[in-house]
Formats: C-alpha cells, sequence, structure tokens
C-alpha cells in the first residue's frame, strides 16, 4: 500500500472508529494496522486527529507556567538599563556580580534573591524582548547597508593576520542620544590593525562625500600607505565615492 493509499485508509476509518464499541475499537486498529504496517500508537493518534465534524484537530499549546514573579523580572530589566543593556549572557553574569550593590539598592527579598541567581539567559531574552523592540534603532546602533556595490566587492572570511601596517578598520559610531530625529555628529574611527595606530574625526552626518573627506585627511596624516580597508557594510562606504 502506497503512501497516499494509507492516508486515505486513515482519513476514511475516524468517524467508523470514534462510533465503535472498544471491542470494535480494537479490531478497527488491528486491521488498520495490518494493511499500513504503522504502529498501533502512531495509527490512533492519525486517527484521533480529526473533529467530530471532520476537519483537522487545531494544536492546542499549552500555555508556559510563570516561575518567575513579575518583580522579578522587573528587576532584571533595571539591572540591564543601569548596565548598559548588555546582552543576555553577559547580563546574568553581571547580576552575580553586582548581587551586593543590586541587594544594597533595591533590598532584595531572599525570595528575589534566589530568583535572580537562577534566571536563565534565555528567560531574560523572553523578559526583555518587548523592551528590546522599541529599543532597537537605539541599542543597536544605525547602519543602514549599502547594497549598490555589494556583490563587486571581495569578501575575505578570516581575521586579517597582518605583521606590517596599512591594514586599516573603519567604523562610524553615532552620537544622537535617545533621539535619533535630524542630523548629528558621527565619529569616523580608523584603526591600523599592525600597528594599532588610531585617528579619529567627526562627521555631520554620514554623508558619501563627508566620510570620503574624512578618511583622506586621517590618510595624509597617517606615517604609513594604505594597503586595505575593512569596514562595515554601511552605506557611507558601500558607496562608489569611497
Amino acid at each position: 500500500m502506497d503512501l497516499y493509499s494509507r492516508r486515505s485508509l486513515m482519513d476514511a476509518t475516524w468517524k467508523r472508529y470514534r462510533q465503535a464499541s472498544k471491542v470494535a475499537k480494537t479490531r478497527i486498529l488491528n486491521e488498520v494496522c495490518e494493511a499500513t504496517g504503522y504502529h498501533r500508537k502512531y495509527a490512533i493518534s492519525r486517527i484521533g486527529r480529526f473533529e467530530e465534524c471532520g476537519k483537522p484537530k487545531t494544536p492546542r499549546r499549552r500555555a508556559r507556567k510563570r516561575f518567575y514573579r513579575p518583580d522579578v523580572l522587573r528587576l532584571v530589566e533595571r539591572i540591564w538599563e543601569e548596565a548598559g543593556y548588555p546582552w543576555s549572557v553577559r547580563l546574568k553574569a553581571i547580576i552575580v556580580l553586582w548581587r551586593p550593590w543590586i541587594r544594597k539598592k533595591y533590598g532584595l527579598t531572599a525570595a528575589q534573591e534566589a530568583q535572580l541567581l537562577r534566571i536563565s539567559p534565555r528567560t531574560i531574552d523572553r523578559a526583555l524582548a518587548g523592551k528590546k523592540r522599541g529599543m532597537r534603532r537605539r541599542l543597536y546602533g544605525r547602519t543602514k547597508p549599502g547594497t549598490l556595490l555589494r556583490h563587486r566587492i571581495p569578501i575575505k572570511c578570516e581575521h586579517w593576520d597582518v605583521q606590517t601596517p596599512g591594514f586599516l578598520e573603519l567604523d562610524t559610531v553615532s552620537h544622537s542620544g535617545e533621539n535619533a530625529a535630524g542630523t548629528f555628529a558621527y565619529s569616523l574611527n580608523l584603526t591600523d590593525i599592525g600597528s594599532t595606530w588610531v585617528e579619529t574625526r567627526a562627521v555631520l552626518g554620514k554623508g558619501e562625500e563627508a566620510i570620503l573627506e574624512a578618511f583622506r585627511q586621517m590618510s595624509a596624516g597617517l606615517p604609513f600607505a594604505v594597503q586595505a580597508i575593512d569596514s562595515d557594510n554601511g552605506g557611507e562606504f558601500i558607496n562608489h565615492h569611497l
């Protein structure tokens, strides 16, 4: 019996199975298992997946029981903000290291402290998910990928093991505070991997020409020639000017 025939048989059996007596159900299951080769438990689950009306049952997802109290989760959020919004694994370690300060500032009870020490990074992620979504633009930077030339730029998928100067890392850091509206200053950072030489320039906005001009100024002051540039995929770097 092919797969389609087995499925057709199972779908046609559910109504007769539901209306049968206990003895008859045993006989029907024996027939089905012998004809299809299905395990008995699987055959029961296939027959039982239909409602009385003949439509497949919609899976019911059991609600997760809440173990951590709301006041403990709010406390985790406050510590996360105080620590500068670290990711969950680091926040877990910070909670342990900062325990004396947390106990003094928030007046922890024994039950709260026990839950704080027990909470896992995955639970922290779930507790902060809504807050992170609302703050994502401010927390995780303002890099907008540049797509114009991304297929024409060679990609190197390992670290730069260089001993000579001239291989540069470039990045921008925004100085917008909590409000990203309008135009604000950026720091353009240049770091030479071999010598650890660092140059920084302030740029108003992230315009392509302004970034290129700041890079030219920094390059002119370097005591070595530029050999290669490594940057992220932001549009201020991935453009025809640079």
